[in-house]
């Protein structure tokens, strides 16, 4: 679950934001109110916010949003209690507070609003209120035994690692047994392996890298792994079309049917990519020993 947190001054808006029926909206928690429509509320609210004139941002803003499968299952009290549990976790026990859930969209969430001047006239101190809101969303998904802000990290990591990997190996398989002489032919090779190469250019019209599209996930070729940056590309392809030596490079690459040049980085990085290759290929045969 994920917790967001913010104050805010317009608290009629938000209010009626939260009470949207074009959401499916429906009130899952009520602390200190009587009214149960926005302009009741915020009234209610105005009540007290005047004990505290000098309070400008006079009310606290909160989104709890369970993950897509938690959400799928909370009921609507389960979701009153998951509120009420975040509120005790912020200490705004004693404070007038109004939640709604929105089921309208694949993720289940709760707009939850909190005075933030109390019947005393003080106002809550909201430092850091972003940062405290998430720890206490956590807390409160490892209490009821909802998928936690971090369990959700650790299982995109593990995704996008695999995914990463399957992408490297198609490269390797590319390169290694098919050996394409030309960007068109590599890029061609990676689509019929469902991996689609979308090369960067710039606005200068000059190539500087790629990313790959494959499985839902978008990244770039660094990120992919190290030895698919952009430059190493290039002088793969190169070394393929029997280019051995730095200065035969040119500036420039057939892409698409359309010539486009060599970024600077690019280039270089090609450069440095053929001289290193040929040096271990030196050593590795003992040439010059």
């Amino acid at each position: 679950m994920i917790g967001k947190g913010k104050s805010i001054a317009h608290t009629g808006t938000s209010i009626e934001y939260g009470w949207n029926q074009e959401k499916d909206a429906e009130i899952v928690f009520s602390h200190h109110l009587a009214g149960t429509e926005p302009p009741e509320i915020t009234e209610e609210f105005r009540l007290v916010q005047q004990e505290n004139t000098r309070c400008q941002k006079n009310t606290l803003s909160f989104i709890l949003s369970p993950t897509q499968e938690d959400g799928k299952i909370l009921s609507k009290e389960q979701l009153g209690e998951l509120t009420q549990r975040f509120i005790k976790e912020m200490g705004l026990e004693e404070r007038q507070a109004i939640a709604f859930v929105h089921r309208d969209k694949a993720h289940t969430h709760v707009h939850l609003y909190v005075n933030r001047i109390g019947f005393d006239g003080k106002a809550y101190n909201d430092s850091f209120i972003g940062k405290r809101s998430q720890l206490a969303a956590e807390n409160v998904a490892k209490e009821m035994g909802l998928t936690t802000v971090k369990e959700v990290q650790m299982q995109k990591k593990f995704e996008t690692t695999k995914v990463r990997l399957e992408i490297k190996d198609i490269h390797k398989y590319v390169m290694d047994t098919i050996r394409p002489k030309t960007l068109d032919s590599y890029i061609r090779a990676m689509q019929e392996r469902n991996v689609e190469v979308l090369p960067t250019i710039n606005r200068a019209n000059k190539l500087q890298g790629f990313r790959f599209h494959y499985g839902g996930h978008n990244f770039k070729a660094s990120e992919v792994h190290r030895s698919m940056s952009g430059g190493r590309i290039m002088a793969q392809l190169s070394r393929n079309k029997g280019i051995a030596k730095p200065k035969e490079i040119g500036k420039s690459v057939q892409l698409l049917g359309k010539t486009v040049e060599l970024g600077t980085n690019l280039a270089t990085s090609i450069a440095k990519n053929i001289i290193k290759k040929t040096v271990k290929r030196a050593i590795d045969t003992g040439i010059g020993i």
